[in-house]
């Protein structure tokens, strides 16, 4: 039986989808019908229905997939045993990384990591959008904020302190908040995943709750540098992790408001696909973007 067909069924039946596997493969549609198929009169069993609409496991495709998984994670673990020997890890990775951390921590540590494993390829994905890890082919992705319900395994890597920003001038026009009450009179600039949503609002911890003061706002945005630039235009009031505005506060382009009104910190992790066992080239990709990163977080 094919390794290479089994890892072409394996990705179709995860994504339930011929079009989506051909293109995380870099196969032809065709080819990868073909693949299938010839699994299929191997094992005198249909492992997929197709429809004009969907594609779907059968029961024995269901159970085909499971073993055919550890299958190759078993090859791909024997093979590891000998890389060291023949030059270290091989093979791409498909991480996705928050831009900020990405462009100021991460991606300038990269050199170390591609000096100790230089047959590996990288490709990096840098969004503040929630990516679809199995769907979209990602090895592992790292994520800040709390996270939503999920089969992935998460590794936590610690926390970001907030702040709260302005630029100078917006508070020469609207004076220094000092109370929670003077946020009436002020403006938040809204950071929203879709631009639809509302609800703009002002986080605050009270004891061991997290409170929300609903707050005006005349801007909304997806993304954290158009959110910080927002701010240093004087656009409005932000809430932002302390680590990724250092700069922007040591150049004097924000200062520090209502300290004592923070919002909670932001959790850190780690998210990949649960496996019975993990390439090597992952793991030690995971462990990496531990090191870089945990350092800089509390409680890391």
């Amino acid at each position: 039986m094919d390794l290479h067909e089994l890892r072409i069924f394996a990705r179709v039946a995860t994504l339930a989808s011929f079009t989506q596997a051909a293109q995380q493969l870099g196969l032809t549609k065709s080819r990868v019908s073909a693949a299938v198929q010839r699994l299929e009169v191997q094992l005198g069993t249909r492992l997929l229905q197709r429809t004009t609409r969907q594609v779907r496991l059968t029961t024995d495709g269901t159970q085909f997939l499971a073993r055919c998984e550890e299958l190759l994670a078993d090859a791909e673990q024997l093979q590891a045993m000998f890389q060291a020997a023949a030059g270290g890890l091989r093979g791409r990775l498909r991480i996705d990384l928050p831009n900020a951390l990405a462009r100021d921590l991460i991606i300038a540590r990269l050199p170390e990591f591609l000096a100790a494993h230089p047959l590996l390829e990288i490709g990096i994905s840098t969004s503040d959008q929630r990516v679809d890890l199995v769907h979209e082919g990602f090895d592992c992705v790292l994520r800040i904020g709390p996270l939503a319900a999920t089969e992935l395994i998460a590794r936590p890597l610690g926390e970001m302190a907030m702040c709260n920003l302005a630029s100078p001038a917006y508070l020469a026009r609207h004076g220094t908040p000092r109370s929670l009450a003077d946020l009436a009179q002020h403006h938040l600039v809204h950071y929203a995943g879709k631009l639809g949503m509302q609800g703009a609002g002002w986080e605050y911890q009270d004891g061991k709750q997290t409170r929300l003061l609903p707050m005006r706002s005349a801007i909304v945005v997806n993304g954290t540098d158009a959110y910080q630039a927002a701010c240093v235009a004087g656009l409005g009031l932000i809430q932002a992790p302390q680590r990724g505005a250092q700069q922007l506060l040591d150049r004097g382009l924000l200062v520090a408001v209502l300290p004592e009104f923070r919002a909670p910190p932001m959790p850190v992790s780690l998210l990949y696909p649960h496996r019975r066992q993990m390439p090597a080239r992952v793991n030690a990709c995971l462990d990496w973007i531990t090191a870089v990163v945990t350092p800089h977080l509390a409680g890391g």
